[in-house]
């Protein structure tokens, strides 16, 4: 068997928890996200929310919260007179036992 090493692992880090607005253009206007947190993913998760949004209201549908979930993370999102608040928040580990 292989040894596992810090340069070829990389480092551990805790997936980001907290909440940030956007508006209408996706720009963040405030946040309690960490700073450990690179400000372009943030950004990235902001404007894509709201063109989910705004493509929702452009098909007339009454669309105001989204919710993304990933096996270890989930995004929950309300839409804000054009803008959005975002939530991030990590999952707890889900155990099964084998069958």
């Amino acid at each position: 068997m292989g040894r596992l090493n810090k340069k070829a692992t990389g480092e551990l880090r805790r997936l980001p928890t907290g909440s940030f607005t956007v508006d209408a253009q996706g720009q963040v206007v405030s946040s309690t996200v960490p700073q450990a947190v690179p400000a372009a993913l943030v950004r990235e998760i902001g404007q894509c929310v709201v063109a989910v949004f705004q493509g929702a209201r452009k098909a007339n549908l009454s669309f105001s919260e989204m919710v993304a979930q990933y096996a270890a993370f989930k995004i929950t999102a309300r839409e804000m007179r054009g803008g959005a608040i975002i939530f991030l928040s990590p999952k707890a580990p889900q155990w099964f036992s084998p069958r």
